[in-house]
């Protein structure tokens, strides 16, 4: 994990997508990154509608840019994977911008992404989104990249206007965004898989799409989103969602039935658990500090 680390996170995300097209699970907590690590992935994010959802609220803009960091920072502690993370409109102007920007890089994060929505946002794949003017947003990506320290930071241009505007006005969105300086440009709620290879021929970027559940957007795999042009290819509320209904199974089961002895073969072990958190580590540490 140490050598992994020299690099900065930014240029590890970038250096992956370019090496092929990147499955990037959503993780609501630094064990779900740990394991994402071990399993083989290259990048992980942090879904602001994962992580609203997980403290009870919905996804209507209403968390704070420290929220956002202060989990991003414990996600980033616990793994190497370069961690992207949702920003939602930036938390307010162009300076706010540079504010949200400075804080991210402190925490270690390799990239954000900033939406094209007024305050307050909503989530990608509902109505009832309202859009900022379009040079607006190109002066929130303009503060975005003046402010990163790091020039491989990444600065991803996310644009709703395909459910609002439509399609075309989409699309010059977001070559304004890319002319602004944006790294890579994030379509959000494309509704056929004929949208999303149009508009890969229409934007010859960096793409990152949302495969997100139950929303507006047709559930394609990442090999073919590859083909099509795409780099980045999210899953961000898919382990949160797998592991709720878990969680309401298991309080179901044991309201009823009073125990817990039918599901011990579906849960993670102790020694899993401990394997996770490197406990064994953790002990050889403290054992040498007593000489």
């Amino acid at each position: 994990m140490a050598s992994s680390r020299r690099t900065s996170p930014g240029r590890r995300l970038r250096d992956a997508w370019t090496a092929g097209v990147l499955p990037v699970p959503g993780v609501f907590n630094a064990l779900v990154a740990r394991m994402a690590e071990q399993l083989g992935y290259q990048a992980v994010y942090l879904s602001g509608a994962a992580l609203s959802a997980s403290l009870g609220i919905p996804d209507v803009g209403l968390l704070t840019l420290n929220d956002f960091v202060d989990h991003a920072r414990t996600i980033t502690r616990g793994t190497s994977l370069p961690l992207l993370s949702d920003a939602d409109t930036g938390f307010g102007e162009a300076l706010n911008v540079e504010r949200t920007v400075q804080l991210f890089e402190e925490a270690g994060v390799a990239g954000i992404h900033l939406e094209d929505q007024h305050l307050p946002k909503r989530c990608g794949h509902l109505s009832g989104k309202s859009l900022v003017e379009p040079e607006a947003m190109a002066a929130k990506v303009r503060a975005a990249v003046a402010a990163r320290t790091d020039p491989d930071f990444v600065i991803i241009a996310r644009t709703d206007a395909r459910g609002v505007t439509g399609f075309e006005d989409a699309v010059r969105r977001a070559q304004l965004y890319l002319q602004a300086g944006a790294d890579a440009i994030f379509p959000e709620a494309l509704e056929t898989a004929e949208e999303f290879a149009a508009f890969a021929r229409a934007v010859p970027a960096p793409l990152l799409a949302n495969m997100t559940e139950f929303g507006r957007s047709p559930n394609l795999d990442v090999t073919t989103l590859g083909q099509m042009g795409y780099r980045l290819v999210l899953f961000p509320v898919t382990t949160l969602r797998m592991a709720l209904q878990a969680a309401r199974k298991t309080l179901e089961h044991v309201l009823q039935h009073g125990q817990q002895q039918e599901l011990l073969p579906e849960m993670l072990t102790r020694a899993e658990l401990y394997e996770l958190l490197g406990y064994k580590e953790y002990e050889k540490r403290d054992q040498s500090y007593f000489r």
